[in-house]
């Protein structure tokens, strides 16, 4: 990666690795790009190049790689699986129109293209513990069937034009700085604000819900190391499962209130997000991301726990 145009950049992944990224390549060779220039979006927007894109307008997209002379699009652009129940067809419109117009582009200038998948894109007939890197993929969301049908976009545009396209499917995704926008692990994330903020949480899932979770700086360094890895060493490019822990609502109350005695949680199951984690994997085998490209986390529940409480008092003046 020399020239990066990043989609999404104003979301919970994108802000963060736009930073990231412009620490290590230069403020000049990380473009982020969204909707508009939101507020409190002013780190990424003021940092560096910033551009206005939609990615369901491919001109945009096109004019942009042209503009910066871009070599890799990662392209987070995307409509996450609680609000994509709620409104399907911008779902689709997003996640699979646009992830076309991106890979379009990477077919037309030669850019290499990063799209991250999920856990969404298995489904209740999928093995639920340990899931295999290879099995079946039956998803019971809009979200989900755009991440299964994105990954075999990906390969077909890797084996059928060439295009250098890679990706992982990341679990619930964690983060201190930026706020998720409307996925059903959100919890994860409230959850820490609440304690500090409240002394209180109502969980929306039930008690023995477990699914995959990562801390946000391993699911960059994920996405790093896969876009810097030897290709001749990938051989399944676009759909690596990754993971660092999974743990249930009771486990993270657990952790917290370790840190914080007091902290009280109580639940109400929230029936739509409950059959969408229902749905879900309770633990990923990421072996073949070790493997093919290195893939080792570094935080786990009570170590991104003591973080996550640090950081937050901080930000949140407690």
């Amino acid at each position: 990666m020399k020239k990066i145009l990043i989609t999404g950049a104003l979301g919970q992944i994108g802000s963060e690795l736009t930073m990231r990224l412009r620490k290590e390549y230069g403020n000049d060779n990380v473009v982020a790009s969204g909707l508009s220039a939101k507020e409190g979006s002013e780190e990424v927007v003021e940092s560096g190049h910033f551009e206005i894109v939609d990615i369901t307008n491919a001109q945009q997209v096109a004019d942009t790689v042209k503009k910066h002379n871009i070599d890799t699009i990662i392209n987070l652009a995307a409509i996450l699986s609680a609000v994509g129940e709620s409104k399907p067809n911008l779902a689709w419109d997003v996640n699979m129109g646009g992830l076309y117009n991106v890979l379009e582009v990477g077919r037309e200038f030669n850019v290499a293209v990063f799209t991250p998948s999920s856990i969404a894109a298995f489904g209740p007939s999928t093995p639920a513990k340990n899931t295999p890197q290879d099995t079946i993929q039956r998803p019971t969301t809009m979200y989900g069937v755009t991440k299964v049908a994105g990954e075999l976009l990906c390969d077909y545009y890797y084996e059928r034009f060439g295009v250098d396209t890679r990706g992982v499917r990341f679990p619930g995704l964690i983060s201190y700085k930026t706020l998720p926008g409307g996925g059903t692990t959100d919890y994860a994330v409230e959850i820490y604000y609440k304690a500090l903020q409240e002394g209180k949480f109502t969980c929306p899932l039930g008690k023995d819900t477990y699914m995959d979770m990562m801390y946000m700086p391993d699911a960059l360094d994920a996405i790093i190391d896969l876009a810097e890895a030897d290709p001749a060493k990938l051989k399944h490019r676009n759909a690596f499962n990754v993971t660092a822990m999974s743990f249930s609502p009771e486990d993270i109350f657990a952790s917290i209130k370790k840190l914080i005695p007091e902290f009280t949680m109580g639940y109400d199951v929230n029936p739509i997000l409950q059959k969408i984690a229902d749905s879900w994997p309770d633990s990923l085998d990421d072996s073949a991301a070790r493997e093919e490209w290195g893939w080792n986390p570094k935080y786990d529940l009570d170590k991104m726990t003591k973080d996550m409480l640090e950081n937050l008092r901080i930000k949140l003046g407690k």
